[in-house]
């Protein structure tokens, strides 16, 4: 017990009591004891008549000053007696006082220990909720409530991506286990058998390899090894155009460029080039062939944006508000089997250098994503709502 805070803070609440006491008493009582005069009382021989003066003889006399002398050593005396006694009495009384207030005092802190000891990983829907005055005890008590609502979102969003990820996994897994035991090591399987059979395979290892890396790129992102640099926006959106040139060639995509200069930010350039990258790589996937992809970066009201208009199929009032979410997927990526992350990708990306994404579009009428970006020198409130490409 000698170890717990509540036994300290009487002991030192006691103490403190004791020393201000005595200084107190022992004040009084040495002023008192400077300003009263003390002496032994002594006596003198002195003749002595009655009321006919007659002699009787010498007696022991006390004069006035004397009997003064006398009362003040007595209560000189009394009063150090007293103040002994009433310093022992109140060193006890103050022990007791004192382990009752630290008690009543730490009284939250064991609401808070108990709360905190009963909170498990796997289940974090308790709370402290700590009620009565607005004290530091209660700011902290507010403050692991607050820490525990973001542990929650955080582990729920966890489990989610990880049921989302292993349902995503096992498709293309059992496909190729299917079509391992069932053509590739059967015997008296056909070439033209096995043949599909390994582009059925090779097709499901390119789905996964995929997924893996959106997955790792979720999870890179959401690390601390990041170290923001100085980015120019511009240079970083023309290198993701750069590289999906060779692909949107291939199928008869034009990609038409207009980055402006001076569009400089704090970043990593690396995850923004892979943002828009994910971007370009959509708008290729679901372009029709002979189309235009318009790309282009500017700065409005304060902010700096980068812009990816394709002519794909567009999307769904509807749908416009889950595109972002992890391994959703519309009807093009359903059919060519998308893993569903890029565009949540984008959006961590885009957030985690505090901008925002926003998606245009309409249905057979193309989709134009927009990337809103602070600039080096800080952006002024919030971003705007207008598409950047609609002229």
């Amino acid at each position: 017990m000698i170890h717990t805070i509540r036994f300290r803070i009487t002991v030192l609440y006691s103490g403190l009591l004791f020393v201000l006491a005595t200084l107190v008493l022992g004040g009084i009582y040495y002023g008192v004891s400077k300003t009263t005069e003390q002496r032994p009382v002594s006596t003198e021989l002195a003749k002595a008549y009655n009321e006919d003066d007659q002699y009787l003889g010498k007696r022991e006399v006390v004069f006035m000053e004397e009997v003064e002398n006398a009362v003040n050593v007595r209560t000189m005396a009394t009063l150090r007696d007293y103040s002994l006694v009433t310093l022992a009495g109140l060193y006890v009384a103050s022990l007791g006082i004192g382990w009752v207030l630290a008690g009543r005092v730490l009284r939250p802190v064991r609401s808070i220990t108990r709360t905190t000891e009963e909170i498990q990983a796997t289940d974090l829907k308790r709370r402290i909720k700590l009620h009565g005055p607005r004290d530091e005890l209660k700011d902290l008590a507010d403050t692991i409530d607050t820490m525990l609502d973001r542990l929650e979102e955080g582990f729920r969003a966890q489990r989610q991506l990880i049921d989302d990820a292993s349902h995503e996994l096992r498709s293309p897994l059992t496909i190729i286990r299917a079509n391992v035991d069932a053509v590739l090591a059967a015997p008296d399987a056909s070439d033209e058998e096995r043949a599909r059979a390994v582009a059925i395979v090779d097709r499901a290892t390119t789905r996964m390899t995929r997924l893996v890396e959106d997955l790792l790129a979720t999870a890179r992102r959401q690390g601390t090894a990041f170290a923001d640099a100085d980015v120019e926006l511009a240079r970083v959106v023309g290198e993701a155009c750069e590289e999906h040139a060779a692909p949107a060639a291939a199928r008869d995509i034009t990609i038409t460029r207009r980055l402006g200069t001076g569009l400089d930010m704090a970043g990593d350039a690396d995850a923004l080039r892979r943002a828009v990258a994910n971007l370009l790589s959509n708008a290729v996937r679901l372009s029709p062939s002979g189309s235009t992809i318009r790309v282009a970066v500017g700065r409005s009201e304060g902010w700096l944006w980068a812009a990816v208009r394709d002519d794909g199929p567009g999307l769904r009032e509807a749908d416009q508000a889950r595109v972002f979410d992890r391994f959703w997927r519309g009807e093009a990526s359903r059919r060519d089997r998308h893993t569903g992350l890029g565009l949540a990708i984008v959006r961590q990306i885009v957030e985690s250098h505090g901008g925002r994404v926003a998606v245009f579009s309409r249905l057979g009428e193309g989709a134009t994503f927009v990337l809103w970006l602070p600039p080096r020198e800080g952006a002024p409130g919030t971003p705007p709502e207008s598409n950047p490409l609609a002229t």
